[in-house]
């Protein structure tokens, strides 16, 4: 019934009800009444997740979503193990449903003695040994374990390539030499910025997405502010709105070394550098082919808008002074794993 559009299952409800009846298996009335309101409720748009799933579990062989040990992935996000786990913990619910263990007519009246029950039923399953030793909540917790060690891994190797990225473009900058801070254009940009997000333009929408600032408690000092707006193109911190495309965010896709190499190029040029999205993929020094470049700059098209939302390019995309000054240090501003600041 949750297989097919919910209008179409309200429909089918009457026969399927006879079949049922007529094969010896009728299901009690108040499961037919809960299974038409569900799906009317589905329908219409009203039901929640949490009311789909309780109604399942109200069959008694639905493993409850949350223990007190254990929160269940959806069956999409499952691992083998979890995968392999779930189904155990269903065939274990059928049996005891089949035994006479559970009574589902007193989890459809949502009864809380029965519920506890069904819990526990589940909890005791979870913390015994299978035919083979293993103990599922063992197995399951051991697992989780050894994916936050993974996650640990990962986010210490990615913090040590921000740093070594934040380096080096250091050594760049140290190269380069005074980059002056234009103070006249920076009030201008920060002005007309103020004005986008409050009165939440379209050509904002990116850069608040990204950069997390509520439009109506904006700082009110140009410099973090700005640079706070350009590090978010850079390393977004906030997931962008529903009318937002996931893949207008370009921090998803570019890399620590395709930050880097764009960035060192425009500062080594200084203002009225070209940086259009074709010109900046060409600074990475993987693009040797036109494929690379045209995929890469695919990937700058929305960093080049937002630069030029943010002053940092003119209206011919070239760098301007305050990109030159900005821009390197909304990039360094931009990798948690900098600890020079």
């Amino acid at each position: 019934m949750l297989d097919v559009p919910s209008t179409d299952a309200l429909a089918a409800l009457p026969a399927l009800r006879r079949e049922l009846l007529a094969a010896g298996n009728p299901f009690s009335a108040g499961f037919w009444e809960s299974a038409e309101s569900l799906l009317r409720r589905i329908a219409e748009g009203a039901a929640t997740v949490g009311e789909v799933h309780g109604w399942l579990e109200a069959t008694g062989t639905e493993p409850t979503a949350i223990t007190r040990m254990y929160v269940w992935d959806v069956e999409s996000a499952r691992t083998p193990l979890g995968r392999e786990l779930h189904d155990l913990l269903v065939t274990h619910l059928e049996g005891s449903l089949s035994a006479g263990d559970i009574d589902p007519e007193r989890l459809l009246a949502d009864d809380p003695a029965a519920r506890q029950e069904y819990l526990s039923l589940q909890e005791r399953w979870m913390t015994s040994p299978l035919p083979d030793g293993r103990v599922p909540m063992h197995e399951l917790l051991d697992e989780l374990d050894e994916e936050d060690e993974e996650d640990d891994d990962f986010l210490a190797e990615w913090e040590a390539a921000e740093q070594a990225a934040a380096d080096e473009l250091r050594d760049v900058l140290a190269g380069v030499g005074e980059r002056p801070r234009p103070d006249p254009e920076l009030r201008a940009a920060c002005r007309g910025l103020r004005a986008a997000l409050r009165s939440g333009a379209r050509s904002a929408e990116l850069l608040r997405a990204s950069s997390g600032v509520n439009p109506d408690n904006l700082d009110t000092d140009d410099g973090r502010l700005w640079l706070q707006l350009a590090a978010g193109v850079v390393n977004p911190v906030y997931e962008p709105s529903d009318d937002t495309a996931t893949d207008e965010i370009p921090g998803i896709a570019l890399d620590h070394e395709d930050w880097l190499a764009a960035v060192a190029a425009l500062a080594r040029g200084g203002p009225a550098t070209r940086a259009s999205a074709t010109e900046l993929a060409r600074f990475i020094e993987d693009a040797d082919d036109d494929d690379d470049i045209r995929v890469l700059a695919e990937w700058f098209v929305p960093v080049v808008e937002q630069w030029r939302v943010l002053g940092a390019l003119d209206e011919h995309d070239r760098l301007t002074p305050l990109g030159w000054w900005g821009l390197p240090e909304a990039l360094l501003q931009a990798w948690p794993g900098n600890t020079q600041g």
